[in-house]
């Protein structure tokens, strides 16, 4: 703690009235004083923001850094936004500031930035991106001093392809400072840190000093009340939340922006002060959100994921779940929210509306009582992001010389060498233009991602077309389009922001729709993006559950019943204590693997010669052909080697810059990101019966 700067000292114990540092601050300090690349490890409420800035802080003036010396990156502009006055007044404590740029961030503040810089800068990956490719920002001399980047929630950029985004940009960073930028990482609990913390070095990895900080994580979880009951439809959840814990904050996770708009005006038509988060509201509505999440008390706030990350949300009482999360990592964070005034006990309420969602419940609170938490894996083969940031160099330089072209990220795999079918393909397709040995921006770039000055090319995932929502001038949101072409009997109503709104008018050529307030039901609706499907470990703890595995929680009468029903009914059709079963009803015969989406679709291209080629893969089996036998399901099993999923081209379309890649390498990329080779194996290789009679 002495190695911090004297004015950090005074103001943590005067200002903050902390009468010592956390452990994980503790320790913190040597690494980053020292210069390692580090990863802090704490769960939700650790600290770990002031673990990061206040040694950064320190070198920051000791060492004399000018301009903006540290970038602040977050997945979320509403993490931003939150952080944003806080790192600004411990900055303030040593005569510098913290300013915040991300997408909302109005032009006439980007200009401000531009002329007067700030010390630390909190932005997002794509953000940085826009300004070194911006011909309105001089990226050399805005961004060319930076010494540190501190990367909060790093696990969730790791998880997708926001990570490997971050990771080119960073070495495109590096290339315009002339110097190695420390990285800091900040992450919840992961079953893998040092893994995460290598990830997160980029090209820097091996070579670099690195250190992962966990003081926590050999100490005991704290104790958490848990309890998990079955409702059986959002309505009743609604009754539930309603009819408990009044005049109490309490913070409700739904895994779906359709869920959280349902639910939040189910709540308010019982008169419950009611509260939205989720990424098709507008900006103002969320600030509205955000702005009230801190200040009230007597509420219910309903959100996605959104709220799961560090965002402060007040002296929260409650966290409820609807359904399940998909993963005990998003779990432990939404757990983390409450808990944290003294002598306050962690506790979380599962109410499931559905009995599937009840199973996922129960076999995810049974890993998370065995202490079991998920990796985090970078998806794989992201040949699209090379692609990606091929252009988006040529863009920032202007011109590229295509042979030194790959020293731009120094060696991080894929963007090295091994990306030069991809390049060429770029050039042969006019996505570049080459002259004289240069590359430059090609036509048909410009066609395809040039509009608004290109900034469609900064984001590494596509959104699906959607519709923004005005009620005169104001933004409400924004609405899938199928809301507003299904044929419905009445008027068009559609719910979002937790009311119903009529529509009045629609833009189509402008992607716009006119409402006003209405009284009703209303139809809230969004095309789900990416893979879905359950992990591996997760359906299997599920089938743990029908088998008779308890999770360590307090189950309701009901979710008791309920539960109970499941394994006298369900279960003998679908689970065995020796093994895995095939049944058939009919036509109908199930493989049922318990293995999760990606291995069954492994599992379905690997033995293709008894699996119907015509379904879509299921998290819990596999469908096989309707005329199979014994001998034919040994002789399939006995000859087949693994083989990758087979792509539908819709799949292959819904990945971002796939027109910018050769087509066997864009349908290659994905059918590697559908499969599950180690837990296909793995099911391989357990014992399979037939069950004697078929299900009814």
């Amino acid at each position: 703690m002495e190695r911090l700067h004297p004015v950090v000292l005074h103001h943590i114990v005067n200002t903050l009235g902390w009468p010592d540092l956390r452990p994980l601050q503790h320790q913190a300090v040597g690494p980053i004083l020292n210069g390692d690349d580090t990863l802090l490890l704490a769960p939700t409420a650790g600290g770990k923001t002031e673990a990061a800035v206040f040694p950064v802080l320190t070198a920051m003036a000791e060492q004399e850094w000018t301009g903006i010396s540290v970038l602040y990156l977050c997945p979320l502009k509403a993490l931003l936004n939150n952080l944003a006055p806080r790192v600004d007044q411990y900055a303030q404590w040593l005569g510098r500031r913290a300013g915040l740029w991300h997408g909302d961030t109005r032009e006439s503040e980007r200009r401000r930035i531009r002329l007067d810089r700030p010390d630390l800068l909190l932005t997002t990956p794509e953000s940085l991106e826009a300004m070194l490719i911006s011909y309105k920002t001089d990226h050399t001399h805005m961004l060319g001093k930076i010494r540190a980047v501190i990367v909060d929630e790093v696990h969730a950029f790791a998880g997708d392809d926001r990570g490997w985004h971050m990771l080119a940009v960073l070495e495109r960073l590096a290339r315009v400072t002339g110097r190695p930028i420390q990285r800091i990482g900040l992450s919840a609990t992961v079953g893998n840190p040092r893994r995460l913390l290598t990830w997160l070095q980029g090209a820097g990895a091996g070579t670099r000093p690195a250190q992962v900080v966990a003081p926590e994580a050999a100490s005991p979880a704290p104790a958490a009340r848990v309890e998990l009951d079955y409702v059986g439809s959002i309505e009743n959840a609604a009754k539930v939340i309603a009819s408990l814990h009044r005049g109490e904050k309490r913070l409700v996770f739904c895994d779906s922006r359709s869920q959280v708009e349902q639910l939040g005006a189910a709540l308010r038509a019982r008169e419950v002060t009611t509260f939205l988060s989720h990424a098709s509201l507008s900006a103002d509505e969320r600030r509205r959100s955000e702005q009230a999440f801190a200040e009230a008390r007597d509420c219910v706030i309903v959100s996605t994921s959104t709220l799961e990350l560090g965002i402060d949300v007040g002296d929260l009482d409650r966290v409820i779940q609807i359904d399940s999360p998909a993963s005990v990592a998003s779990f432990l964070q939404r757990l983390g929210r409450t808990g944290r005034r003294p002598g306050a006990e962690r506790s979380c309420l599962f109410l499931a509306t559905k009995e599937r969602t009840l199973l996922q419940a129960a076999g995810l609170l049974l890993l998370w009582g065995r202490g079991w938490v998920e990796d985090v894996a970078p998806p794989p083969t992201p040949r699209h992001l090379v692609a990606q940031q091929i252009l988006a160099v040529a863009l920032q330089e202007h011109r590229l010389g295509n042979r030194l072209w790959v020293e731009q990220w120094n060696g991080l795999p894929p963007f090295d060498r091994s990306g030069e079918p991809i390049l060429r393909h770029l050039v042969t397709e006019g996505f570049l233009d080459e002259d004289g040995g240069m590359l430059f921006i090609g036509p048909e770039a410009e066609k395809r991602f040039g509009h608004r000055h290109f900034m469609d090319l900064t984001a590494s995932f596509t959104a699906p077309p959607q519709f923004t929502v005005l009620a005169g001038r104001a933004e409400i949101g924004r609405t899938d389009p199928s809301v507003l072409t299904e044929e419905r009997p009445g008027p068009c109503r559609l719910l979002l922001a937790g009311r119903t709104w009529q529509v009045t008018y629609i833009d189509w050529k402008r992607r716009r729709c006119f409402v006003e307030p209405a009284e009703g039901g209303g139809i809230a609706k969004w095309t789900a993006g990416g893979i879905a499907g359950l992990s591996f470990n997760l359906t299997r703890a599920m089938r743990d559950v029908l088998l008779g595995a308890e999770p360590p929680v307090a189950l309701t009468r009901r979710a008791s019943a309920r539960l109970g029903h499941m394994r006298a009914e369900e279960a003998p059709g679908s689970v065995h204590p020796a093994g895995l079963i095939i049944t058939r009803a009919g036509t109908d015969v199930r493989w049922w693997t318990w293995a999760g989406y990606r291995a069954n679709a492994t599992l379905t291209a690997t033995l293709s010669s008894v699996t119907d080629q015509v379904q879509r893969p299921t998290d819990l089996y596999v469908r096989l052909r309707e005329d199979l036998t014994p001998d034919m399901w040994k002789a399939a099993r006995a000859e087949t080697p693994l083989v990758l999923p087979d792509v539908d081209p819709r799949a292959v379309r819904g990945l971002k810059f796939s027109a910018a890649l050769p087509a066997h390498l864009a349908s290659a990329t994905v059918a590697a990101r559908l499969a599950d080779l180690d837990s296909a194996e793995q099911v391989l290789d357990e014992a399979t019966r037939f069950t004697v009679s078929d299900r009814t």
